[in-house]
């Protein structure tokens, strides 16, 4: 039997070692360009997670982030959210709205400079991104896309209060 690494493309498709060791090398990948972006533009590590939050409300929640859905996204107090908050806000990267129907609400709006300004800093990440898939059928990314959706559910739900489950 032809043994292959945990990396390898034939690692055996049920093995859950070979999965988490990928898992943590993507993490460990991503987490290196998102604190090298965080460190050139003289954010903290966090506010990059923020940044990422905001951006991603509209496509995971269907609405705007605001300061008390990035606490519990994060797991962070209302006192380092607002000063998270304050930060992105005073580099440009952010702004603060209230909403039009409840004024009582903040929305946390991800400006478009930062966005482009990001999408120029992961640039190769999206390229490296688009050749990898290049390499896979679109049933092969669909199925891709199918298992990530249902880990990302299973994590989500093995949370109480923002901490893991023991």
């Amino acid at each position: 039997m032809e043994r292959t690494s945990p990396g390898s493309r034939n690692a055996t498709a049920h093995d859950l070692q070979a999965y988490a060791v990928l898992l943590r090398t993507l993490t460990s990948e991503i987490n290196r360009r998102a604190h090298s972006f965080a460190q050139s533009h003289g954010l903290h590590a966090t506010d990059v997670h923020a940044l990422a939050a905001i951006m991603d409300s509209a496509v995971l929640d269907g609405r705007p982030m605001t300061p008390s859905r990035l606490a519990e996204r994060l797991s962070l107090t209302s006192g380092a959210v607002t000063a998270c908050v304050d930060r992105l806000e005073r580099a440009g990267h952010i702004s603060r709205t209230r909403d039009s129907a409840d004024r009582r609400v903040v929305h946390l709006e991800y400006k478009p400079a930062a966005r482009a300004l990001a999408r120029q800093y992961f640039g190769p990440l999206a390229r490296s991104t688009e050749a990898a898939m290049g390499q896979f059928t679109p049933a092969q990314l669909a199925t891709v896309a199918d298992f990530l959706h249902a880990l990302n559910q299973e994590l989500a739900a093995d949370r109480v209060g923002g901490e893991p489950v023991p």
